[in-house]
């Protein structure tokens, strides 16, 4: 299967940014451990601070990918228009956070996102990635055996 990790703005400063929200971990340091942990899937990384080029990244693989992963960081809760392109595609799609968006400042607790998702994953850290990835797991094709 082929799957997007699409990460929006200030994702790439993972490690470094609010540890005590984010974790002390960077993405890029996570990412081995993923394709590790699914090594039947080619997984795909792609991360901007510009919402230009995150909906771009949706039209490029919104038809042909089996999946995307996509944490929109605070476009989440403002891109009328980053919705719209996930409303747009074909390719189901996880929105993923960090953070608890429940537990954060009420602003935060939105998402304009989510309505066009598959389903929303937040408040485990880096472990979230994890879990939108076994649900992917579970829509790969089963190998069944059947007679002719």
């Amino acid at each position: 299967m082929k799957i997007l990790i699409l990460n929006g703005p200030n994702l790439n400063l993972l490690g470094q940014r609010e540890p005590g929200i984010y974790g002390t971990r960077s993405f890029d340091d996570y990412l081995p451990d993923l394709r590790a942990a699914f090594p039947d899937f080619t997984l795909d990384y792609f991360q901007s601070n510009h919402e230009g080029q995150l909906i771009d990244k949706l039209h490029e693989v919104g038809f042909s990918y089996h999946g995307i992963v996509l944490n929109a960081g605070g476009y989440t809760h403002t891109s009328v228009a980053l919705a719209d392109a996930v409303a747009a595609i074909h390719t189901p799609v996880v929105e993923v956070h960090l953070s608890n968006l429940h537990a954060r400042e009420e602003f935060r607790q939105k998402s304009l996102l989510g309505k066009n998702c598959v389903g929303s994953i937040s408040g485990f850290k880096l472990d979230s990635y994890r879990l939108a990835l076994q649900y992917f797991e579970g829509l790969k094709p089963k190998r069944v055996g059947f007679k002719v």
